[in-house]
């Protein structure tokens, strides 16, 4: 289902259009939204019915039957993805900005969520430097997220596109 969604994202893509009224994230969610359902709707009828093909007397219920709706409500899934991802590439952004050691006592600190004691040990550091670490990079990650968020999301929280990425 990636792969499919992603093939039909780039096929898109040199079309794409964005339009202010839409939104980038929903229209992704779309496309990968049909990339689930479509198997299904692919099915013969008596499939997509829950009844047993012609000739088949058995009473065996369609996989689709079996999916509670609530469970096809991927929104909540996406979302979190969307915020990991973002987080993930704010992470990635400052790592490149700071020193080595610096992001392994954040890593450590933060992240693995060590406790002091641990990290000073560990990496030969006094408390000082690990909460210093932390505030810096916290700093930097926060400024990195709203900088994404701010070129992916447009006003009302939409998702976005600009001109230059939608090649």
């Amino acid at each position: 289902m990636v792969q499919e969604t992603i093939v039909a994202v780039a096929k898109q893509m040199p079309t794409f259009r964005y339009d202010a009224a839409g939104s980038f994230k929903a229209w992704l969610l779309q496309i990968t939204r049909r990339r689930i359902v479509d198997p299904f709707r692919k099915r013969p009828p008596w499939e997509q019915h829950g009844g047993p093909p012609p000739g088949d007397e058995t009473s065996r219920t369609a996989t689709a039957e079996r999916i509670p709706a609530e469970e096809l409500n991927l929104q909540p899934v996406w979302d979190e993805e969307w915020q990991r991802n973002l987080m993930e590439a704010a992470l990635a952004r400052v790592k490149a900005r700071i020193t080595p050691r610096q992001y392994q006592i954040f890593d450590l600190y933060v992240l693995k969520e060590w406790p002091v004691r641990e990290v000073t040990r560990t990496l030969n550091v006094n408390a000082a430097q690990v909460y210093l670490a932390r505030h810096r990079v916290s700093r930097l990650v926060r400024e990195e997220l709203q900088r994404l968020e701010r070129k992916f999301v447009g006003a009302e929280g939409k998702p976005r596109i600009d001109a230059d990425e939608r090649r």
